[in-house]
């Protein structure tokens, strides 16, 4: 017998789906932007520079008539992915989930900035395999360890140190940097302006924008 209020079977994934075909595509939304819809993808660790980066990328963007989204890893964990933790396996599934939605946001024509720690390889990977090869571009915002915990401008750094932060990446959970990422960012004594000027350069040199 199962009580009132109460879900009586497992969830489980649908088997009776179809793909739905659209009358509207990518080519036509991107036509109606004039620009070209990639997924700029900000990876390091914490307190690398990697929003700091992406917000003035973005707002060059903007400036220029382009029509953008930016995916921020701490902002998706306050809505879209709030029920996950920092787990090995949460972390593959955050990254699956942003994955998911900013090839939505590339089919609709925008040009989408993600910021995220994104510790490991396979899953950046598997983002890219989402969308066309050319609309893929990682950014790969290289920080020494040392710097970041020099920074540690939201005190995670010290916690995780402390033993108060379980799973924290460069201090108890590993980081696999890029192995040929499109843009590579030594940021030690670079501006963060400098920086953003070179993603805009690769972004205008692979017709990206204008």
């Amino acid at each position: 017998m199962v009580g009132a209020g109460m879900i009586g079977f497992e969830l489980r994934r649908a088997t009776n789906i179809h793909w739905q075909a659209l009358l509207v595509g990518k080519a036509e939304r991107a036509a109606l932007k004039q620009q070209k819809p990639a997924i700029v993808w900000f990876t390091g660790l914490s307190g690398a520079g990697k929003s700091t980066i992406a917000n003035l990328v973005d707002q060059q963007l903007c400036a220029a008539g382009h029509h953008t989204i930016m995916l921020d890893g701490d902002n998706v964990r306050h809505g879209l992915n709030r029920d996950l933790g920092f787990t090995e396996a949460d972390r593959v599934e955050n990254i699956r989930r942003v994955g998911e939605v900013a090839k939505l946001m590339v089919e609709g024509g925008l040009i989408v900035l993600c910021s995220f720690i994104s510790p490991y390889r396979a899953e950046r990977d598997m983002v890219r395999t989402l969308v066309e090869d050319s609309e893929f571009i990682e950014v790969y915002v290289d920080t020494p360890l040392a710097e970041c915990i020099e920074r540690d401008p939201k005190g995670l750094y010290a916690k995780a140190t402390a033993g108060l932060l379980k799973n924290f990446t460069g201090v108890d959970a590993v980081y696999e940097p890029p192995a040929s990422p499109e843009v590579h960012l030594q940021t030690h004594e670079a501006a963060p302006e400098y920086l953003a000027s070179r993603v805009m350069a690769t972004l205008r040199r692979r017709g990206v924008c204008s």
